[in-house]
């Protein structure tokens, strides 16, 4: 009977060692298969994000460049109408910077 009993529990044991090895392989194929599911999740959002960072750049270089082109426009008008009133003020007063060079350099002081 001992022999039988020391069968009976070697084979409980080798019984009771494969089903952890199952349940090992189980646990480990789950983790693979989670590994797996969360790197194609991960690739899947860094596509979105990388995606929706192209959309956010490339409307903001439609926004400067349509702005480009007004603002070079607003600055060559205000260039012109700086420069033309240059001219104006140049032309009001020359005659008395001419003047005033004129008794400067005839004056004689002693």
């Amino acid at each position: 009977m001992a022999v039988n009993r020391e069968q009976n529990g070697i084979q409980q044991l080798l019984a009771a060692e494969q089903e952890v090895q199952h349940v090992v392989n189980a646990a480990r194929n789950a983790k693979t298969a989670r590994l797996k599911q969360a790197k194609e999740e991960t690739n899947r959002e860094i596509t979105e994000h990388r995606a929706q960072i192209e959309a956010e750049f490339q409307r903001k270089l439609a926004e400067s460049s349509g702005d480009s082109g007004a603002n070079v426009k607003r600055l060559e008008r205000e260039t012109e109408t700086k420069i033309h009133h240059l001219k104006n003020e140049a032309e009001r007063i020359s005659n008395d910077v001419v003047n005033m060079l004129l008794k400067h350099v005839t004056t004689v002081k002693n």
